[in-house]
């Protein structure tokens, strides 16, 4: 039987108790629910609710303010192959836009072209 992993300290020891699965390491237990609303979690969506993913192009759907700069990022503005990443304060794509360099936006304020 293929167990998954721990989803707090990811050990490959973990056991199923009815329908919990507990990691002996760490003492976590969860459930098939569990994981998946974790997976579901992890989904990355655009302003539409299309799915991202890793290499697609997205189109920015509001001026956008950019700390630092005096120009605003401008509505309409095609950003090409997209980083999916782990959301620091909402910022859950990376990428390099001309004219700015690399930054971080939200997947709120783009939709998958």
């Amino acid at each position: 039987m293929n167990l998954p992993n721990c989803p707090k300290c990811n050990s490959e020891y973990t056991y199923e108790d009815s329908n919990l699965f507990i990691c002996p390491e760490c003492f976590h237990e969860w459930t098939r629910l569990d994981m998946e609303k974790m997976e579901e979690k992890s989904i990355i969506r655009d302003s539409v609710g299309n799915e991202l993913k890793d290499g697609d192009d997205v189109v920015v759907i509001k001026d956008l303010k950019v700390k630092g700069e005096s120009k605003p990022l401008k509505q309409g503005t095609k950003v090409k192959s997209i980083v999916l990443q782990e959301g620091f304060d909402g910022h859950d794509i990376g990428c390099k836009i001309p004219g700015f360099g690399p930054m971080n936006l939200k997947s709120e304020f783009v939709k998958k072209a």
